[in-house]
């Protein structure tokens, strides 16, 4: 399995890079959010990749971040009908924050402006992920609307955790507020979220 390419992009086009790795040339197709961070001809690049083995090809999906990797996975292996070429789809035409927020508030007319998406694999999408991507996709789309100050940031981030690990989102937000009354301004996200661990048990 080829996790990531690291050496030298040789050339790129909107959906797709070449990459010299030792002198030898991958081709790898990618999505325009990824085709964006690129660093000119001849710059230093690394890709997170996916291999996809079909019986008439093995094809490279590379990403310039583990959050579009993931979607990606997430998309290929979940959904059904959704194969590599939409999942590429999906990440050129929304942002993964933004993906996450419209799955959990079921806002299928965003996801069905993406190109290859139509009304009902948007649905699709919306009741197969839904479940998976939760309440904290939902805030993490509003955060990112919002420029956050660093402490806001902090208290943000360890919502967003205890929300992954199954608290609801008040409960989320009041246990982390209370963690960083008692423990002060200077804890780290990960003194929040222990402290307000500890105290759930």
């Amino acid at each position: 399995m080829i996790t990531f390419l690291h050496g030298k992009l040789v050339e790129a086009i909107p959906t797709q890079a070449i990459v010299d790795v030792n002198g030898i040339g991958y081709e790898v197709l990618i999505p325009l959010s990824s085709f964006d961070k690129l660093p000119p001809p001849g710059g230093a690049v690394a890709l997170l990749t996916q291999l996809v083995v079909r019986e008439d090809a093995h094809t490279l999906y590379g990403f310039m971040s583990a959050a579009e990797r993931d979607l990606f996975r997430l998309l290929v292996n979940t959904v059904s009908g959704i194969g590599p070429k939409i999942a590429l789809n999906v990440l050129s035409g929304i942002s993964v924050t933004a993906f996450r927020g419209a799955v959990a508030n079921g806002d299928i007319k965003s996801l069905s402006q993406i190109s290859g998406v139509g009304k009902k694999t948007a649905e699709r999408i919306v009741v197969e992920l839904r479940d998976k991507i939760g309440a904290a996709g939902a805030w993490e789309a509003a955060s990112s609307q919002r420029a956050l100050s660093p402490a806001d940031q902090k208290i943000n981030d360890a919502v967003l955790a205890l929300m992954a690990l199954g608290f609801k989102q008040i409960e989320a937000h009041d246990a982390v507020r209370s963690a960083q009354a008692t423990l002060g301004a200077n804890a780290t996200v990960e003194d929040l979220v222990r402290a307000c661990l500890k105290k759930g048990t």
